[in-house]
């Protein structure tokens, strides 16, 4: 691609800016372990929010959007469900709260706090860093994969490496992914989040710009003469119903039977009984569970969760839309110049190349780099913690100074970013990655932290067997039936995880049960709780159990379908199906009030009952 002296400009500003803003906070992040990862707790929780949102704007993540969108049109508002993307309504209706009330400083820390610290609880410490640091890596690998293959396509030189065998994909990948690094590694999660917020306000203008130009491109007239009937349809039966064959890409229809989404029905209620397993398990280790830990109370924890909603689907979906139809309409000979091998990962950065003008050229290509590099720096921040206070300060130098550990912290950021570029290398697909990494191998991860928060007997002992379990039965999946389609595996891989964690629980009486009332007097869970309901209030007369399920299960509901609102919205808007964009806003305006009287006014008095 050409940039003209303006887009290249604006390029080495914005990484100027923000590796001068990185090194500009490291005064704040050198102070302590707590300032370092956390911030030591004083960030507001509306840059918290916005910091998250960054992080969830990823390349990869918007590149495999916009190809399954263009792909399943409308029907792709469901996908993401692999996530699931609606577990973030659960986090912050009530696991937001829930998890801030531990006051630690990493999920695997929180473990401690939930069974105390016996032998099945140092298992089960040890078990979720081990799975902190693998999905660490898979999506290091997956944000290496993704960055290479955008900038290859977008930038305009040739960074080919042959004497090392790197190609021009992995060396841009190289620098982008080290000079993210330095600037996180050095600033802590103060610079990870100022720089996020930045990052997040050039994306939004950068995606108004491609949304107008679109808009102002493609008419609905045009995107109907390419796709097939029933690609603006959002609704499906148990068929897909989707044939490409008489369209200028009748090969996509390879690509729906390459991914085995053509048994939609199927697909549909697998995700929803992934979804509320995943979802009930809470937010997995990474950089979202540090955020909510990171919030200077419960309240501003979840008031984050929903900000984070709000400010990130509709111009990201805005974004995907507008390339998603600039790319059906004006791309066809590029794309059928490959023949049955299209890459419709490569889409979005074809477009970019073809319809942006100068000046708002490098403003996107800005923007789309801080969306790599916000959430590329929010998992090297994260994951650090767990390598060096779980296991380092926890089991081999408890006493050392604060110093020590920062520096500890740095080079162990040095090798898991090492570690998951080298991973990168071996990346074949993003679609592939995604779908190991939300199917299989979080199908290891749901059942023992689902059990976690609801089940009083559960032990250490079950959430190490439990979590052992589902990760070999996922690595099993991985190596020896690659061919399978992660998602329909998930149901198995759930299965053995829990007869482990109820085989895990059952051979060993539980170890401290004092922790175990401190846990729930302190969390106030819903669930299955009561012979230790009895054994609290034996000690306190007073206390009253969480009587919120039904409250919260309503409340998620409407979360989830305000979130879907502004998931179509964006697109119904871009291809020109005005009555059910106006419908959608309707949707949405009354899940928002519902929401507010319901949800956000009660978060007031949380406030008060907890003295703040």
């Amino acid at each position: 691609m050409t940039l003209d002296s303006i887009d290249i400009a604006i390029i080495l500003l914005y990484l100027a800016l923000v590796l001068g803003m990185g090194f500009w906070y490291a005064r704040l992040a050198s102070r302590d372990m707590a300032s370092y990862f956390l911030g030591g707790n004083k960030m507001k929780w509306y840059m918290l929010g916005l910091s998250n949102a960054s992080g969830m704007f990823d390349i990869s993540g918007a590149m495999w959007t916009v190809s399954i969108l263009f792909v399943y049109g409308l029907k792709s508002a469901w996908i993401p469900w692999l996530w699931p993307v609606w577990n973030q309504v659960f986090v912050f209706v009530y696991l937001a709260i829930w998890m801030r009330r531990s006051n630690v400083m990493t999920g695997a820390q929180w473990i401690t706090f939930r069974f105390g610290d016996g032998k099945g609880a140092r298992l089960s410490h040890f078990i979720i860093v081990i799975f902190a640091v693998i999905s660490v890596i898979g999506f290091l690998a997956y944000f290496f994969e993704g960055i290479g293959k955008f900038c290859v396509l977008v930038l305009p030189w040739d960074l080919a490496w042959t004497a090392l065998g790197l190609s021009s994909a992995h060396s841009y990948a190289l620098l982008i992914c080290g000079l993210t690094a330095l600037y996180t590694i050095k600033g802590g999660m103060y610079s990870v989040v100022v720089t996020e917020v930045l990052q997040l306000l050039i994306l939004t203008v950068s995606c108004i710009a491609i949304g107008y130009i679109a808009y102002n491109t493609v008419t609905h007239e045009q995107i109907m003469a390419v796709v097939p009937e029933g690609w603006d349809n959002l609704w499906f039966g148990w068929q897909l119903d989707l044939d490409w064959t008489n369209t200028p890409y009748p090969a996509v229809n390879d690509k729906i039977l390459a991914d085995g989404f053509g048994l939609f029905g199927t697909l549909f209620l697998l995700m929803l009984f992934k979804g509320i397993f995943a979802s009930l398990a809470g937010p997995v280790p990474s950089y979202d569970m540090q955020r909510i830990l990171a919030a200077g109370s419960p309240s501003e924890a979840a008031r984050m969760g929903i900000l984070t909603i709000i400010v990130l689907y509709l111009p990201r979906y805005l974004m995907v839309a507008a390339f998603t139809v600039l790319g059906l309409v004006y791309l066809g000979p590029e794309i059928q110049a490959m023949g049955s091998q299209i890459d419709f990962e490569q889409v979005l950065p074809m477009a970019i190349q073809k319809f942006v003008p100068a000046g708002i050229k490098g403003l996107l290509l800005a923007g789309l780099l801080a969306a790599f590099m916000g959430t590329f720096s929010a998992f090297v921040n994260a994951a650090p913690a767990y390598l060096i206070n779980d296991i380092y300060k926890k089991y081999f130098r408890p006493n050392e100074d604060e110093k020590t550990y920062l520096t500890m912290s740095v080079y162990a950021s040095l090798l898991l970013v090492a570690v998951g570029m080298a991973f990168g290398f071996f990346a074949t697909s993003l679609n592939q990655l995604t779908l190991w990494i939300t199917s299989a191998l979080y199908g290891g991860y749901a059942a023992a932290n689902a059990l976690k928060w609801i089940w009083w007997r559960f032990t250490g002992y079950g959430y190490f067997y439990g979590m052992v379990s589902g990760l070999v039965a996922s690595t099993v999946k991985l190596f020896f039936f690659p061919e399978i389609v992660d998602i329909y595996v998930f149901p198995v891989i759930l299965l053995v995880s829990f007869v482990g964690c109820i085989a895990g629980t059952y051979l060993h009486p539980i170890e401290d049960f004092e922790s175990v009332k401190k846990f729930y007097k302190q969390t106030r869970p819903w669930g299955f709780w009561g012979p230790v309901i009895q054994a609290v209030r034996a000690e306190d007369a007073d206390f009253v159990p969480n009587q919120d399920f039904s409250k919260d299960a309503v409340n998620i509901l409407a979360g989830i379908i305000w979130q879907m609102a502004q998931v179509v919205i964006p697109i119904y808007f871009m291809i020109r199906e005005n009555t059910q964009a106006v419908l959608w806003c309707g949707v949405f305006i009354l899940t928002s009030v519902w929401l507010k009287k319901m949800w956000w006014n009660p978060l007031r008095k949380l406030d008060q009952s907890e003295g703040l």
